[in-house]
């Protein structure tokens, strides 16, 4: 059998890196791509060289992680980084296999001439998830070049993480690419002239028409979470061809079994089906146990894989006092990104029975943008479907999710919720509609009611913009629409 002649993957390595031969920079395709506000995050840490550290790139598949890469190259070669400064390789190509990170430095100082121990280089290395002990390679690499800027992405998220802190502590650094809030997608869609700012109560984003905004905010919950399936109409004819068979089984059937040595494979997905048809819902082991006659702690592993994977996150549980309970017995799960339900059952319109929780989600995928956790509190007579706690365990702040507008009318329904609020002195209270903008008092505790669409977009925009300025998330500037 011949063995692959070296020319052939010096051409390929040449074809994925056209800005060495052309002023065009990176491919067009790339280049028509809306950059995810994200990149003012992800740059400065491609840059970064005063302290040794690889940049671990990693989130769901489909994400837009390849573009961004592609978009912070075309950063760099516009603030006049030279072209063969710059090396991309997408080590998943047949081609490339058998060939470490090494090989790979060797073949770039052949074919441009370079000398990344003495100038300063940028390298990025995508899909690496597919090289074997990517790890050990990756810290090697680190330490041997010191003028080398090295950046790393895969899409096996929950391997990448595990290795990636059991191997890199000081050596790399992990950034997370998540899916798309509901202000990336409506930006990626052109659409950020349908909103704004109101100067006289500048708290949220404001619909031009709220009914409009709703239209494009059920859409987002059905599709919105990749950038792929947000521009083609194809794929929204057929959502579960894409989202179920090129993200979630891929995760399912060969990135967690291959990490964790997972052998009831049918049993994963089984559970993880069962937690995205009830995303919002409170659930318990116990209840999760005998449904599927799986051992309390093998449900307990599989979510914390499928948290690994970011596929869900857990929220828990606390009391009407917001104490935490000392047995987590029960807790909710939320999809990391709502459209991952309408893959695996169907879309659903805004009238189905299940939406609420959908929007309940998609509001909750918007804060898992930030690594402050929420809370839900329910207790025999009531409940709160996101509560913040400070770190002395004192309620901030609290927000009802409703999509409904006959809410605003019946005060009778928030008895819990004004129980809760008036127990812990809580002047900040929420309540989300459907199209209804009020504020009002009920039995003493100042409420105000957003539209859901509104909130959502408000929330998502301002825990990225707080993200790319550096700033800690400071849980009342967050909830506002004041530009920051």
């Amino acid at each position: 059998m011949r063995k692959i002649p070296n020319d052939k993957i010096l051409e390929r390595i040449q074809r994925e890196n056209p800005w060495w031969e052309s002023t065009g920079g990176v491919p067009e395709l790339y280049r028509t791509w809306k950059p995810r506000p994200y990149i003012d995050q992800f740059l400065p840490l491609v840059e970064q060289n005063e302290i040794r550290r690889a940049v671990v790139l990693m989130g769901p598949r489909r994400v837009g992680k390849t573009v961004l890469i592609h978009h912070a190259i075309d950063r760099l070669l516009s603030k006049g980084v030279g072209p063969k400064q710059i090396f991309y390789v997408s080590v998943d190509h047949p081609l490339y296999n058998g060939l470490g990170l090494e090989d790979f430095v060797d073949f770039f100082e052949k074919i441009e001439n370079t000398a990344p121990k003495e100038s300063e280089v940028f390298v990025f290395f995508d899909e690496i998830q597919y090289l074997r002990e990517w790890e050990i390679h990756l810290k090697t690499l680190v330490d041997t070049y010191p003028k080398m800027n090295i950046t790393v992405s895969g899409s096996a998220a929950a391997a990448l993480r595990l290795k990636s802190v059991e191997s890199g502590a000081g050596r790399f650094t992990d950034f997370v690419l998540p899916p798309l809030t509901f202000y990336e997608y409506l930006v990626l869609l052109g659409l950020d002239k349908i909103f704004y700012l109101p100067k006289d109560f500048p708290r949220f984003f404001r619909a031009e028409e709220t009914t409009q905004l709703n239209k494009h905010f059920v859409h987002y919950l059905n599709f919105g979470g990749y950038p792929e399936v947000v521009l083609s109409e194809t794929i929204q004819q057929d959502p579960g061809r894409f989202i179920k068979s090129d993200i979630i089984d891929k995760v399912l059937l060969r990135d967690l079994p291959s990490l964790y040595g997972i052998q009831d494979i049918q049993e994963l997905n089984s559970l993880f089906t069962t937690l995205a048809y009830n995303t919002a819902n409170e659930v318990s082991l116990e209840q999760l146990s005998k449904g599927s006659g799986v051992a309390k702690n093998t449900i307990k592993k599989y979510m914390e894989y499928l948290e690994a994977a970011f596929l869900i996150r857990v929220v828990h549980r606390i009391d009407k006092s917001a104490k935490r309970f000392k047995r987590a017995n029960f807790f909710k799960v939320y999809l990391t990104n709502p459209s991952i339900r309408a893959a695996l059952f169907s879309p659903i319109d805004e009238d189905d029975p299940s939406f609420g929780s959908l929007v309940e989600t998609a509001i909750f995928s918007q804060w898992f943008h930030s690594d402050v956790k929420r809370y839900y509190a329910r207790w025999n007579k009531g409940e709160v479907d996101i509560v913040d706690i400070s770190a002395d365990q004192k309620p901030q702040w609290a927000v009802e999710v409703k999509w409904s507008d006959r809410v605003v009318n019946h005060p009778e329904e928030f008895s819990g919720l004004v129980g809760f609020c008036k127990k812990h002195s809580l002047d900040d209270v929420l309540v989300t509609t459907k199209t209804i903008r009020a504020t009002g008092v009920i039995d003493g505790i100042p409420i105000e009611f957003v539209p859901a669409s509104e909130y959502c977009l408000t929330l998502g925009r301002n825990i990225v913009n707080i993200k790319t300025m550096g700033l800690a998330i400071n849980d009342k500037v967050v909830g506002q629409g004041e530009e920051i």
